[in-house]
């Protein structure tokens, strides 16, 4: 009987706990893409993106807190014409040899109600790191119509110096604010 009563006690702590488990997400490649743009002599705003990214974000609702952690091949960026292409993977603006990844880790999730609106963490860049805030644009999470398993999605965005991190070549010419747009499933 005491062994019994041990247990129903130890179940009625747990339970809470559990309930307000942080759910834990991968983020899906093939559905998460870092855009950027910036802009392009005073003439125009050139377009670009990072095919490949992986990560995780942990959410916790009820708590109103997470964590997200990113990383992006520098090496993996692409604006539709190649010899640009190669030119952002030179010593001259990522420099992908020497710091062949960026890395987002957030420090906290901001919430409005229920949903959270945005992540405040820092980017690392040719090896520097600094703050930057990332404001949620979209944000949804359901089962999935296919495949039935709850996922996440969200739009987010952030403007940086690129200067800030070290990155310099052509200032100020090709432009330094730089607007990131990040797109993720997980």
């Amino acid at each position: 009987m005491l062994k019994k009563n041990i247990i129903a006690v130890l179940l009625s702590v747990s339970l809470p706990f559990a309930a307000h488990a942080a759910d834990s997400y991968s983020m899906d490649p093939q559905h998460t893409y870092a855009h950027f743009s910036v802009n392009h002599l005073g003439f125009s705003t050139m377009q670009g993106r990072f095919d490949k990214s992986s990560g995780k974000v942990t959410l916790n609702r009820a708590a109103k807190s997470g964590s997200v952690d990113v990383t992006i091949e520098a090496a993996s960026i692409t604006t539709g014409f190649g010899k640009r292409d190669d030119h952002l993977r030179s010593p001259d603006f990522f420099n992908v040899t020497e710091f062949p990844s960026l890395t987002y880790k957030s420090s906290a999730i901001k919430f409005k109600g229920d949903t959270p609106v945005s992540v405040e963490g820092n980017l690392t860049l040719l090896g520097v790191t600094k703050p930057v805030t990332l404001t949620i644009l979209a944000f949804k999470c359901a089962n999935h119509p296919m495949n039935k398993k709850e996922m996440c999605g969200a739009d987010a965005t952030a403007q940086i110096k690129r200067s800030d991190f070290g990155m310099k070549f052509g200032l100020p010419n090709i432009g330094d604010d730089i607007k990131l747009t990040f797109e993720v499933e997980a």
